[in-house]
């Protein structure tokens, strides 16, 4: 009988480790964690990589710098040119204004895309399908050269009778051509962004009472447009750069600047520099408007890294806190 309770008897489990005195564990684990050294991963491969981008970016300045055949003083001189300038200025404009003809235009488009009703929805797939299926600089050309279609504008309507050579200008056309093909593009980014929307809010607001228009207006497209900006952001850039196309038909844009002078003196190279200079820096500052613009409709995303002005407020204020607690 002893012998089978004390087989069936079980052992006192042994005492945990964190419940033992200190001075009866183990010397491994009594060593304090503030003497333990962290030596971080050394990634040698990025280190290398690195070293070898930066003497290849040497090199090309360098070889930039030192090519005289680049006219550095011609460059220089032709920057600060009044034609360059006015260049500039309608290349900035109808960056603008084709931007708001296809941001309207592609809103309207992406409701009728969808709509319930297949004939709308049929009409808007047609245009989109038409105007990104075929290059732009073609459809700059048959805008300009529409009056060899068309030389008499009726549209449809009795006693209209518009001359299309008055009418359909170079700057016209290059507005119709920039402004519509945009519209094509701009349309399917603001339809990824209308069905970003959760189907409840369109639900939640019909439950309100309100209208379909005033849904789109109110609910739907205000949280549409952190999916819509960062795209947008990249079209302004890039329709910055498609204007050069203009310079085709005759508009006197930057590019265009740049050819009518260097036509005249002969130096390809430095003006085309000019021009190159001039489009970096604008892409430069719409690049730091197209930032600033993301974390303004992106404010509820707490995971953004702060803005440099962010910091800057940050470091003042502590810099504030700490002086005002030394003074006291």
């Amino acid at each position: 009988m002893t012998g089978d309770a004390g087989a069936g008897a079980q052992a006192p489990p042994a005492p945990h480790v964190d419940d033992q005195p200190e001075s009866q564990r183990p010397a491994e684990l009594s060593v304090d964690a503030a003497e333990l050294t962290i030596v971080p991963q050394r990634h040698i491969g990025r280190w290398i990589a690195a070293a070898v981008l930066l003497v290849i970016a040497a090199l090309m300045v360098n070889s930039v710098v030192s090519n005289e055949r680049f006219q550095w003083d011609v460059v220089n001189t032709y920057l600060r040119d009044v034609s360059i300038g006015r260049g500039l200025w309608l290349t900035v404009w109808l960056t603008a204004v084709c931007m708001m003809v296809g941001a309207a235009l592609g809103v309207l488009l992406a409701v009728m895309r969808l709509s319930g009703n297949p004939v709308i929805r049929t009409a808007a797939f047609g245009y989109v399908a038409f105007f990104r299926g075929t290059p732009v600089l073609v459809q700059l050309l048959l805008w300009f050269n529409l009056a060899a279609l068309y030389p008499v504008i009726t549209f449809g309507l009795p006693g209209v009778n518009l001359d299309a050579n008055a009418i359909i200008t170079p700057l016209a056309a290059a507005i119709l051509g920039l402004g519509l093909n945009e519209a094509a593009y701009m349309s399917e980014i603001v339809r990824a962004g209308i069905l970003s929307v959760d189907h409840g809010q369109q639900e939640a607001a019909g439950a309100l009472g309100l209208t379909r228009g005033q849904t789109m207006r109110r609910v739907v497209l205000p949280q549409a447009m952190r999916v819509i900006i960062p795209p947008t952001g990249n079209e302004t850039i890039g329709m910055l750069k498609t204007t050069s196309l203009v310079s085709v038909i005759a508009v006197p844009d930057l590019l265009y600047a740049a050819q009518t002078i260097y036509s005249r003196t002969f130096q390809p190279i430095p003006l085309l520099v000019v021009a190159s200079i001039w489009y970096l820096v604008v892409t430069s500052v719409l690049s730091v408007g197209q930032f600033y613009l993301e974390r303004r409709f992106s404010r509820g995303n707490r995971t953004l890294a702060p803005t440099p002005l962010m910091r800057l407020r940050a470091a003042v204020s502590t810099h504030a806190a700490l002086s005002g607690r030394k003074s006291s």
